[in-house]
């Protein structure tokens, strides 16, 4: 059951980076979640109202339904019919007729014949169902706007994490503002006396704050995306890719910088993944990577 055990701590950590703000904006997350016989792995609720700035906040306040956002994801090693059925009462009947609800599926085995019919012919326009098998890689959605959207959104089997490295794009901009002093003091020494003044200066520091961040992005920015299968590590225009397959074991490793990384240790070589970097929680990627490789 690890693959499943993932893909639910996967999917905490996509609505608490805020990853399926598309579709609400989820503010409250539980775990483990009952509603009469049924436990949902993870239950998020949420709106439609933005959180931003004021404009946003306005707008959102004056012309965004105030619908009421529910998430649902469900695992299990298969869904019968009959208890997809109940789970669709049990969440409509849970909620007002206003509520939105959004029900995620994921089944070890491939879909049956009548679970697929089940699920691509709901007619409730407030209820939108996504179901993923990961036996046979199949995605079933209900024919309706709502489950649509959320089969667009959900990308249940791989996450991506990513955060903004201050230090780093410090260092872009530093670099970009040197090179632009250097040329205003070539400038200088040619005759043009205007080039050496407060104007010029802080002209030359606002275009590297703009310029720093291309650079960021295309040398330092990192992101980190994990499947069941392996990971893509991304450092700027450099890709590393990997499976879990290759590796024996994971430990956590500090960089002399107190950065903190997992290390994959393999026959020949290591490899750290960074999660300072992208955000990610020590404790659940640590967990999580060990249970893939020893599931090998």
């Amino acid at each position: 059951m690890s693959e499943l055990d993932f893909i639910t701590d996967m999917m905490e950590e996509k609505l608490v980076k805020g990853n399926l703000r598309w579709l609400a904006t989820f503010n409250e997350i539980h775990r483990d979640y009952p509603i009469g016989d049924i436990t949902f792995p993870i239950y998020a609720s949420g709106s439609l109202q933005e959180k931003g700035f004021l404009l946003s906040r306005i707008f959102s306040a004056l012309v965004t339904p105030k619908y009421k956002i529910h998430f649902f994801l469900h695992t299990s090693s298969e869904v019968d019919p009959k208890f997809l059925r109940k789970m669709i009462l049990t969440c409509k009947n849970k909620f007002g007729e206003g509520d939105w609800v959004f029900l995620g599926l994921v089944q070890s085995q491939s879909f049956g014949k009548t679970a697929k019919e089940t699920v691509e012919s709901l007619t409730d326009k407030n209820i939108g169902i996504a179901a993923y098998s990961l036996a046979s890689k199949e995605t079933v959605a209900s024919n309706n706007v709502l489950g649509k959207g959320l089969t667009k959104q959900l990308k249940l089997t791989e996450a991506k994490f990513e955060a903004f490295d201050l230090p780093n794009y410090l260092k872009s901009f530093v670099i970009t503002l040197a090179f632009g002093i250097l040329f205003l003091i070539f400038l200088y020494f040619l005759g043009l006396q205007q080039a050496i003044s407060t104007l010029a200066l802080l002209f030359m520091t606002i275009f590297s704050l703009i310029l720093g961040y291309p650079i960021y992005k295309t040398r330092y920015h990192t992101t980190l995306s994990l499947n069941n299968r392996g990971f893509q590590l991304r450092k700027g225009k450099t890709v590393t890719e990997g499976k879990w397959s290759s590796y024996t074991d994971a430990t956590i490793y500090i960089t002399p910088q107190y950065e903190t990384c997992i290390r994959l240790h393999s026959k020949d070589k290591t490899l750290d993944l960074p999660l300072s970097r992208v955000g990610l929680s020590r404790k659940d990627a640590y967990n999580a990577v060990r249970e893939l490789i020893k599931r090998k």
